[in-house]
């Protein structure tokens, strides 16, 4: 499937795509619209007054989605498939722009981009892949960034210290702008290609072909030669300039509200859309597709770590009511005393963000917390299984800690060697 279009089109042949022909207005109407569709398992087509865009929210939004378009059945091979991507480079495949793409003259309030809730500091485009150059590489890094519309060429950026931040910052020092590119409504695993964190100065595009088996077609803008791929919806050519204002509040991860803070200001130059009519996608706040997006490559992550120290990790799961971000549960099959407390310390070697860590034996299933709160009910004992890690680097996303310095929980529920019989479950009669 080479475009977001070919995806809809198989999920529309299973039934699975829902679509509001009335026009819904792009302040808080269509939250309710989306939120009920993705509570359903279904992808939400749909339009926004002032906007000629179609739009389609919920593409990505089950775990079972993700492993069809990835082409596996198990977690593991679609662990698998991530490190591998993240351990080499794929191939990219240019086409020329303007095969793709027209140049429109609009304004920035003629893209649907739309308030979800009353408090939502404007309107938001959710699912933007912004693209810039390294200044010291011939290359480009990828990540995706929530963008608010604060005038009819200007957008307000949220940045966190990671690459595209670090990018700005050294242009910054020799005062210059950084030159970008946006792109919407791309392929969904372009998209997860943007959320992985390979090393600063791989482009996170090339790692698309490890995903799929397939070179991602790109196209190169006109103003500021930045490839973008090729079959998005809209795509805009701008500037990170060193202007700042206020950015939010807005719903994010764990379902509370981010702060206001000053934050980069880009100006437009140029905006274009696809001569495919592919949708302009939406991704619900906090919605199933924000914490398979961000929460799954972590899982990869955790998996690969824990799976270094202990003889077999059955599942890795990060919670939905901790964002998939905040909360792990970890399932592994035990060699020796002190390998749980080896997974709970790779885990959050993995993943910064962690702030509680439970580890399960593989009798357990992590997608059922009833069982893993059977287990800890029945297998912990505080004094030995507990590790508590204190005014450690965690989360900004968690309002109680200090600006991301939080103490961490890992919870070793698993049985002692040995002792097996006293906490299994009897086999139920055939």
């Amino acid at each position: 499937m080479r475009d977001l279009n070919e995806v809809i089109r198989c999920l529309r042949s299973r039934g699975e795509v829902l679509e509001i022909k009335e026009p819904l207005a792009p302040e808080l109407e269509p939250t309710r619209y989306i939120i009920e569709s993705d509570s359903k398992g279904l992808t939400l087509i749909f339009t926004v007054k002032g906007s000629t865009l179609k739009c389609v929210a919920n593409v990505l939004n089950s775990r079972r989605r993700l492993y069809e378009l990835l082409g596996v059945n198990r977690d593991e091979d679609a662990y698998e498939k991530v490190m591998r991507a993240l351990g080499s480079r794929g191939r990219i495949k240019e086409i020329n722009f303007n095969d793709s793409y027209r140049e429109i003259n609009v304004s920035l309030k003629n893209i649907p981009a739309i308030r979800f809730y009353r408090e939502d500091g404007g309107r938001y485009i959710t699912s933007s892949m912004v693209i810039a150059k390294t200044p010291e590489y011939e290359s480009y890094n990828a990540s995706i960034h929530r963008l608010m519309v604060i005038g009819d060429r200007l957008l307000a950026i949220r940045l966190v210290p990671r690459h595209l931040h670090y990018i700005v910052k050294e242009n910054m020092k020799v005062g210059r702008e950084t030159p970008i590119a946006i792109a919407i409504g791309a392929h969904p695993l372009a998209l997860l290609a943007a959320s992985l964190s390979p090393p600063y100065g791989v482009f996170e595009l090339e790692l698309f072909e490890h995903l799929t088996g397939e070179c991602l077609e790109v196209a190169r803008t006109p103003i500021y030669d930045i490839p973008v791929p090729a079959h998005a919806s809209v795509v805009i050519e701008g500037r990170i300039t060193r202007e700042v204002a206020d950015e939010g509040p807005f719903l994010d991860i764990l379902g509370l509200y981010d702060r206001v803070r000053k934050q980069p200001v880009i100006a437009v130059d140029k905006i274009y859309f696809s001569k495919e009519d592919v949708p302009f996608h939406v991704i619900l706040p906090a919605g199933n597709e924000h914490k398979i997006l961000m929460g799954f490559p972590r899982e990869a992550l955790i998996w690969d770590a824990v799976k270094k120290v202990v003889a077999r990790v059955r599942k890795v799961r990060l919670t939905p009511a901790s964002g998939c971000w905040l909360h792990a549960v970890i399932s592994i099959k035990k060699n020796m005393e002190g390998d749980g407390k080896s997974a709970i310390m790779a885990a959050f070697a993995a993943h910064p963000s962690l702030k509680h860590v439970v580890v399960v034996d593989e009798d357990i299933d992590p997608d059922n917390l009833e069982e893993v709160e059977w287990a800890i009910a029945t297998r912990l004992q505080a004094g030995r299984g507990l590790v508590v890690v204190r005014y450690a680097r965690g989360s900004t996303l968690d309002p109680s800690s200090a600006d991301g310095i939080t103490d961490k929980i890992g919870i070793d529920a698993t049985m002692p060697l040995g002792r097996e019989e006293t906490f299994k479950k009897p086999e139920l009669p055939k």
